[in-house]
């Protein structure tokens, strides 16, 4: 799925991105388990969902799916078409895995009823509140790997990946720039 382990951080990538990248992958990981055993809660609930319960697990197949498009992204250097729907991805299901935690717990017997579960009552709240809790894992993750992936986009934008521009090219540019600025000044600062 794109993870090379490797003992040592290679000398060309910064030790910052290099932790940065692992626990992004991490993360990652962690949301594909957490999204699959949400899936394996609610068809616990019933074997064969009903609507609301199709459109649970189809929302957990969204996050698997952007888990492992960010891992495709990292593994591929975060190109900016990848990046953008990765982003998307994830805001899309950080928002609606806070929408459904929050109906777990504040609606448990509505929800389950819309579930139409064979399981008992109780133990059906109990595992609704299981995956609520999965949920409330899932959308705080969400939020960490967004931010994880905004700095592996500024780090290979900073190394000369992103956009074409190499950073060669912006130290030149700075330091035209810079002599620019120095030409206004008095006589002493001249270039």
């Amino acid at each position: 799925m794109g993870l090379s382990i490797h003992t040592n951080p290679p000398s060309s990538v910064a030790e910052s991105h290099y932790h940065t990248h692992k626990v992004f992958l991490f993360c990652n990981y962690i949301l594909l388990g957490a999204a699959s055993s949400c899936i394996f809660l609610t068809l616990s609930l019933r074997l064969f969902p009903s609507i609301c319960g199709f459109f649970l697990i189809l929302l957990h197949v969204f996050t698997i799916v952007g888990a492992v498009s960010g891992c495709a992204a990292a593994a591929s250097g975060m190109s900016s078409r990848w990046y953008g729907a990765h982003m998307v991805a994830t805001v899309l299901t950080a928002i609606f895995q806070g929408s459904v935690s929050v109906l777990v717990f504040t609606r448990t017997g509505d929800f389950l009823g819309n579930l139409k579960s064979y399981v008992r009552e109780e133990d059906g709240a109990v595992i609704l509140k299981l995956a609520g809790g999965l949920s409330v894992l899932i959308f705080c993750l969400e939020w960490v790997v967004l931010t994880l992936a905004f700095f592996l986009k500024y780090y290979a934008y900073v190394e000369g990946d992103g956009h074409g521009v190499s950073s060669n090219a912006m130290r030149r540019s700075a330091k035209v720039q810079q002599e620019e600025d120095l030409k206004d000044w008095p006589w002493p600062f001249q270039v």
